[in-house]
């Protein structure tokens, strides 16, 4: 049955009849393939979690990049040519954004800037009284047996390399406009913590405490971050894309990217949670990603202290610049309405 929309008695409003339906099919159009979607991204997600238990987790950008671009043809699968085309320009642009954060954070240890050491440990000691956190941490609860929380370490750890493309996919997959909100406040992120990293090149906790090392500040620390995911049944890590590798730069730990994603991904889907609770519960996963990098002497707190501060201030730029978007267009709509009048 069509709506019905009739006008009022003074001839300006139309009035619409709220005893008619218009059927759902006379607005949207069928979409055939919508289920095969799901069954192929329901099948990538038993083959996924398979592959990551027998066989191990992808840690490199590229393994981690094959494994989004399958998801993403599950996704897309007979969507209109016009979308794939636009998909086909994000993952360019996805790739390229990669491509220059890889290069600029191995480059950056060429370029003879002087290390971070005494100045970054200086800071944490100076938040918890004259203690380094790393050492007391590990001191307190570092055992030779692996321990419920070396599990929970561990596993936060690595949700690293799983949970931000995890984001980006289902947002691809279902909303452009999301996706690119996503997008906008990830590269600023990534873009300030590449000049960072230029600008100041941070040894991290475990390479100060090192006998290869000429720093030694304190004793060694255990730098093991991989014994409670093993502990957990996952026994391996995927490393086929070796070369890709090449581009690691060890004192890259200003500001934890670590810590910045773990914050960055809550933040961005915690408007759509309702119960404050369950907010508060989504907003402990960052706290715990911080104190499991410094128990696995990764990052300093100041590192992952950073890095939250790189989101807030991402987010708050990109929301003002959101806002005023949205303002101009109404203004416009409005304008374009009053011409009309």
């Amino acid at each position: 049955m069509s709506a019905t929309i009739g006008v009022s008695q003074d001839d300006t409003q139309p009035v619409f009849d709220p005893r008619s339906r218009t059927a759902l099919g006379e607005i949207v159009p069928a979409d055939p393939m919508r289920w095969v979607r799901i069954g192929l991204m329901g099948a990538y997600l038993v083959v996924y979690l398979w592959w990551l238990r027998n066989k191990g987790l992808p840690l490199d950008r590229i393994s981690v990049a094959v494994a989004l671009g399958v998801f993403l043809v599950c996704a897309f699968v007979g969507k209109p040519r016009w979308q794939w085309a636009i998909l086909g320009l994000d993952v360019v642009l996805y790739a390229a954004m990669w491509f220059a954060y890889e290069m600029t954070r191995g480059a950056a240890d060429s370029l003879g800037m002087p290390l971070q050491v005494d100045s970054v440990r200086s800071i944490d000691r100076a938040l918890f009284f004259g203690h380094d956190p790393n050492v007391v941490l590990q001191q307190d609860f570092w055992k030779p047996t692996v321990q419920w929380y070396d599990q929970i370490a561990s596993f936060t750890y690595y949700t690293h390399f799983v949970f931000p493309v995890i984001a980006m996919a289902a947002l691809w997959a279902t909303s452009h406009r999301q996706w690119a909100r996503f997008m906008k406040r990830f590269a600023t992120l990534l873009a300030v913590g590449c000049a960072m990293f230029v600008v100041l090149p941070t040894v991290p906790p475990w390479m100060a405490s090192s006998k290869k090392y000429p720093y030694q500040l304190f004793d060694p620390l255990k730098r093991e971050t991989w014994r409670g995911f093993y502990d957990l049944g996952f026994k391996g890590f995927v490393k086929s894309w070796q070369s890709s590798l090449d581009w690691g730069n060890a004192v890259a730990a200003m500001p934890s990217l670590h810590a910045s994603f773990a914050l960055l991904v809550p933040a961005f889907f915690l408007p759509w949670i309702k119960p404050t609770w369950l907010k508060a519960i989504v907003l402990c996963f960052p706290v715990v990603m911080l104190v499991s990098l410094v128990y696995l002497a990764e990052h300093w707190v100041i590192d992952g202290l950073i890095g939250w501060a790189i989101v807030g201030s991402s987010f708050w730029f990109w929301n003002r610049a959101e806002r005023r978007q949205r303002g101009a267009k109404a203004s416009r709509a409005r304008a374009a309405l009053d011409g009309m009048a």
